[in-house]
């Protein structure tokens, strides 16, 4: 199709770059969410009387929000289009994230937690479908990756907002309704977005599409209207689409399992490991975020150079033996243990991005979000149970073993990853989509 060859080849332009940075929001409010409130619970758990299980409870209830989130609206967002909830979403987070702010039991916490989870999970399938649709080939890892490393943007940020407010009396409350600080500014960045022009085209809707690649890239273009393409959730669960599914599910969940494990309880980790006081283990955890963040600059460029597939296999290896390391030195010293999570959290930016990258290359535009919003949701599903299990398996087994069940994950990931990981470089979406492998 002539549209999707002149999309996949143009130029980046400026208004493509401020697109791909609002539409990164929405990582970032995920990641601000997710750690902010490990940072809250050192404070908000004595102030609740919460013992384990409601600690875990608040942990996972956000990732079950996501889960109904991203698989709802990802099949909303291929019926209605991409653009229609892109900027309501942003403004339903900040009334939760306020919301929040008056909370006084844990019950409560427990469900505007979940609520909150299920509008950034809407998100998600939202805005990476757009900006995939937006971006031409040669950049589209670079914008995913920028996305993908947004999140760790928030996670950092919400770690260092809660390191300030840690002494202030009450401090839990402003730390949960500081979210909706940077909501107020990706309101004003996300007005006026345009629709998908490919979605439009599927939709037979050319006339629409043209103008937007008129005033986007200064270029008249007829484009082709082929067939138009009806979403059909069920598709996503045909053969050749569903061990799609199953592959990047299987990677996403052993990349973050650990990861949110770490970010949702990292104090509490860092404690385990030794870090006696709170703000010191508080610090600890900001820079290994920073090790998360620093880790998807290269990989977005060496997935155009060395490739999809030998960078998430060697990511997988390494971060398995870092994890190892921890594993059998479960008393080592503060730096060794720094060290070891930062070389894990740095080599996990590969994956990071392509848990993002390959469910919008490898599905058509027609059930593209509705594919990342699936992958997400089966994702989902890993880390809700181990978030919820993992204040609780800590505190009944220990360090060791639960260093030991991250090392097996991530060495699951490293095995499918040889079995299934397909090589996507410098195909256009249609090429990528109809892949065969």
């Amino acid at each position: 199709m002539q549209s999707e060859k002149i999309l996949d080849d143009f130029e980046i332009t400026p208004y493509l770059k401020k697109m791909i940075l609002f539409a990164s929001g929405g990582p970032f409010l995920d990641g601000y969410v997710l750690v902010i409130i490990g940072v809250a619970l050192v404070q908000l758990g004595p102030e609740l009387n919460l013992n384990a299980y409601w600690s875990a409870l608040v942990g996972a209830s956000a990732l079950a929000g996501i889960f109904i989130g991203s698989a709802l609206f990802g099949y909303i967002t291929d019926l209605v289009g991409r653009q229609k909830m892109f900027t309501i979403d942003v403004i339903v987070i900040a009334i939760i994230s306020l919301g929040t702010m008056i909370i006084s039991s844990p019950m409560q916490l427990v469900i505007m937690r979940f609520l909150i989870g299920v509008v950034i999970g809407a998100d998600y399938p939202i805005a990476t479908s757009l900006v995939s649709e937006f971006t031409p080939r040669k950049y589209r890892a670079i914008s995913m990756g920028f996305i993908a490393a947004v999140w760790y943007v928030g996670a950092t940020a919400a770690d260092i907002v809660g390191y300030y407010l840690y002494d202030i009396d009450g401090g839990w409350r402003w730390m949960l309704g500081s979210t909706c600080i940077p909501c107020i500014i990706l309101l004003i960045g996300r007005w006026g977005t345009p629709e998908s022009p490919r979605w439009l085209v599927r939709k037979g809707r050319v006339e629409e599409a043209r103008a937007i690649v008129q005033r986007l890239f200064g270029v008249d273009v007829a484009l082709e209207t082929g067939e138009v393409k009806k979403t059909r959730y069920s598709k996503i669960f045909e053969k050749g689409y569903f061990r799609r599914i199953i592959f990047i599910g299987i990677i996403w969940i052993c990349q973050v399992v650990p990861m949110f494990g770490l970010y949702t309880f990292g104090p509490q980790i860092l404690n385990a490991f030794g870090f006696e006081a709170a703000k010191q283990a508080i610090w600890g955890d900001i820079v290994i975020s920073l090790f998360f963040l620093i880790g998807c600059i290269p990989a977005m460029f060496w997935l155009n150079s060395i490739g999809r597939r030998p960078l998430l296999i060697g990511s997988f290896a390494i971060m398995s033996i870092a994890l190892a390391v921890l594993e059998f030195l479960p008393n080592a010293n503060i730096w060794v243990v720094i060290v070891s999570f930062g070389i894990y959290a740095f080599f996990s930016g590969g994956p990071g991005i392509l848990q993002w990258l390959y469910p919008n290359e490898l599905f058509p535009t027609e059930i593209r979000a509705s594919a990342v919003g699936a992958v997400m949701a089966f994702s989902r599903i890993g880390t809700v149970l181990s978030t919820y299990a993992l204040p609780i398996f800590m505190k009944a087994h220990g360090i060791r073993l639960t260093m030991l069940v991250g090392v097996a994950i991530s060495v699951l990931g490293l095995i499918v990853s040889i079995i299934m990981a397909p090589e996507t470089k410098g195909l256009t979406l249609d090429e990528s989509s109809s892949l065969k492998y």
